[in-house]
């Protein structure tokens, strides 16, 4: 007979509940039981959920003690019961102990076998412009999972409300498909540079184009990707969901309640050429009027943050949120944030116990391999976990896990 397979509460979480609701769990859980081996359910007494309770504390097999049962239905169950939480526990100990035996998985995917030609000339990369006091970098535009997802993300930030609305078909843009759009703003930025140095040498140089017009070839080299025939296929679906992501602001500050218009990720774009093979070849990307006007109608400095060149070689979604709100909060000293607000400011969909988890483990998971220019570690405040971001400065050796809690 297969143990049932419970999702029990850790022993903390049992010893925090008041005396009614652990009684309520362990109910619930012989109920849970009885249900799944196709038995009687039975109304455990006093006496028994004394025993379980204690048991489920300490894991002390003695203190069900078994040797007084009787042959009746409900002993028989409290025995069978103890089982099951004892092979839960077993597995939660064998859990932890792979988990300190073996390697945590790298942060940082393997770049692509020709991206040594950025050795050369290493480009510069910009996140999303300044806009009505809004910055795109305190929340995740996009869906931090690698598959297009539907559906609607809202932000209730405190001077701002922020929509992210994906199409009915296409769903909403993902953090992966977010690299084209860090492409279009960085290509703008190095245009307007190029036009303000022409400016400042008595020229009349023309504004950038509001269009831009790449090869799929030199958008896949500048996010760090392959080039086989499946980043082609993905290129042109991300391009859909851009096209089709639009982002609603609200704006609160000054007690005004002001209402600001969508703005879509990307404008349009058109596939200007294929190869023999069907293959995308050259796109032109109409840049939205948002972008477009932020960075080109600003007089003096770009309204951009960049990012450092290993940020397209973050494997994970979550990894690439919790780098880019660094970037924005940390800059170059720290920044601290409960798990609760980063839950907040993420978008996920997981529930907030499986967010958690997932971020504890890939800040565990960072003490191996650190990512790009922030040493990340975890602890208590007062509304719980926080996680702290903290600047690496260049040439300084990564937080080590020996000297992470001195």
């Amino acid at each position: 007979m297969k143990a049932p397979r419970f999702s029990m509460m850790t022993r903390a979480d049992f010893s925090a509940l008041s005396l009614h609701e652990k009684n309520s769990y362990l109910q619930m859980l012989a109920d849970q039981y009885a249900d799944q081996h196709e038995r009687e359910r039975v109304q455990l007494d006093k006496d028994a959920l004394s025993r379980l309770r204690r048991y489920y504390s300490r894991r002390v097999w003695a203190d069900l003690k078994l040797e007084n049962l009787s042959d009746s239905r409900m002993d028989m169950l409290l025995a069978r019961l103890g089982e099951a939480i004892r092979n839960d526990s077993i597995k939660a100990d064998v859990t932890a102990a792979l988990m300190q035996e073996t390697t945590p998985k790298r942060i940082l995917r393997t770049a692509p076998q020709d991206d040594a030609q950025l050795m050369f000339f290493v480009p510069t990369i910009y996140d999303a412009p300044l806009k009505d006091d809004v910055h795109l970098m305190d929340v995740a535009p996009f869906s931090l999972s690698k598959k297009a997802n539907k559906g609607i993300i809202k932000y209730e930030l405190k001077d701002s409300l922020i929509t992210i609305e994906g199409g009915a078909e296409t769903g909403l843009a993902t953090v992966f498909d977010y690299d084209i759009f860090l492409n279009m703003v960085s290509y703008l930025a190095d245009e307007v540079k190029n036009y303000r140095s022409s400016e400042a040498k008595g020229l009349r140089p023309s504004l950038p184009p509001k269009t831009y017009r790449p090869s799929a070839s030199h958008i896949l080299k500048f996010c760090r990707r392959s080039d086989g025939g499946k980043s082609y296929e993905d290129l042109e679906a991300a391009l859909d969901r851009l096209a089709n992501t639009t982002i609603k602001v609200v704006n609160l500050s000054g007690g005004k309640r002001r209402q600001v218009d969508s703005r879509p990720m990307i404008s349009g774009y058109s596939v200007v050429s294929r190869t023999g093979a069907n293959r995308i070849e050259t796109i032109e990307i109409n840049i939205p009027d948002w972008v477009y006007t932020s960075v080109v109608r600003n007089e003096r400095t770009l309204p951009l943050l960049t990012l450092h060149q290993d940020y397209f070689l973050i494997s994970s979604g979550l990894g690439r949120f919790i780098y880019r709100l660094a970037r924005k909060a940390a800059g170059k000293t720290e920044a601290t944030y409960s798990l609760k607000e980063l839950y907040k400011r993420s978008g996920s969909t997981q529930e907030l116990r499986k967010f958690s988890y997932d971020l504890r483990e890939f800040v565990t998971r960072t003490l191996a391999f650190p990512m790009p220019e922030y040493d990340l570690s975890l602890e208590d405040g007062k509304d719980g976990s926080m996680l702290r971001m903290r600047y690496r400065n260049e040439g300084e050796l990564p937080l080590s896990p020996l000297l992470a809690d001195l």
